[in-house]
């Protein structure tokens, strides 16, 4: 999957274009139906089937003090993508020019930029440009006149509610992660670079990867069973949520920290993500390191027999 970051850079002469547009985060059941009916269309015109997305959240931008924490990083975004199968993903930096074009400027951009459209594919309610001037109502008009069609597709629901970006984050933050799994399509994780930490871990026998969280909806501080994924390995890990109240009780800061079963390298730089499986307990302020450690060493047990 090519993965630009201009619309010139996918031009393709000769051949027609099929958009699915949207931010996506978390790729959940709903944005897939978009994605797949892009691809569909291309399939069946022989054109190519691009998702246009963007490289921060709009609201970051237009309102950061409404912004939301976001379901994944941008790599993680992209690499959920991938798997969906469109030809590229085109990723535009989402700045000051950006916010301040039209709807309808922003598509006639992309018909010209990309050689000619054979169809967009929207969320149904999706709006997009200066003051949300674009929709779906918009697009069939330019539809009309530059030659393409436009599905706006209806939402997906579980329970009686439709499945959205915001519906999952709030399941993540309130710990139903098996519901967000249900809305996601694929179980929940994170996903993220490893940072360096204070080596408390190495000082307790049990080493951990401190992944970097800053933005993300995370699920409630506590400690999880986890499997941790790295360059296409699965190990099994223990993992803590939470701002480690027996070393910093007056922390703010929450950090994620994976311990992996059984693994012994170095993971500083890398990607790792972390695919939740249970919940173990609660996280609390111990009297002392030692009672720390040794809570933790439960934990592992713990987890190892569950793992089984």
């Amino acid at each position: 999957m090519l993965v630009a970051r201009s619309a010139q850079a996918l031009a393709t002469p000769g051949r027609k274009v099929c958009l699915a547009i949207g931010f996506f985060d978390g790729v959940h059941l709903g944005h897939q139906q978009i994605i797949r009916q892009a691809e569909e269309d291309a399939r069946q015109h022989d054109a190519t089937s691009v998702v246009v997305t963007f490289d921060r959240h709009p609201a970051s931008v237009v309102d950061p003090d409404r912004a939301p924490a976001l379901i994944q990083t941008t790599e993680h975004r992209l690499r959920t993508l991938k798997t969906l199968g469109p030809d590229a993903v085109l990723l535009l930096p989402f700045d000051t020019p950006l916010r301040e074009q039209s709807g309808e400027q922003f598509i006639r951009q992309l018909h010209q930029a990309l050689g000619g459209l054979q169809s967009i594919c929207i969320g149904a309610d999706f709006h997009f440009g200066y003051q949300r001037s674009g929709n779906v109502s918009l697009l069939r008009e330019l539809g009309r006149q530059l030659g393409f069609q436009v599905h706006g597709i209806a939402g997906v629901a579980l329970e009686g509610r439709t499945i959205s970006s915001t519906r999952i984050r709030e399941a993540i933050r309130s710990g139903e992660l098996e519901t967000a799994g249900q809305m996601l399509g694929r179980s929940y994780s994170i996903s993220s670079r490893v940072i360096r930490g204070d080596q408390l871990g190495h000082q307790l026998r049990f080493p951990t990867a401190n992944l970097e969280v800053a933005g993300l909806a995370l699920p409630p501080d506590g400690v999880y069973m986890a499997q941790a994924e790295v360059e296409g390995r699965r190990h099994h890990a223990v993992v803590n949520i939470g701002n480690r109240p027996t070393i910093t009780p007056k922390a703010s800061d929450t950090r994620l920290e994976a311990h992996l079963l059984d693994f012994d390298g170095n993971l500083y730089g890398r990607e790792l993500e972390v695919i939740f499986v249970e919940r173990l307990r609660e996280e609390r302020r111990f009297a002392s390191r030692d009672e720390l450690q040794q809570q933790i060493e439960r934990d592992v047990a713990e987890a190892r027999h569950r793992f089984g």
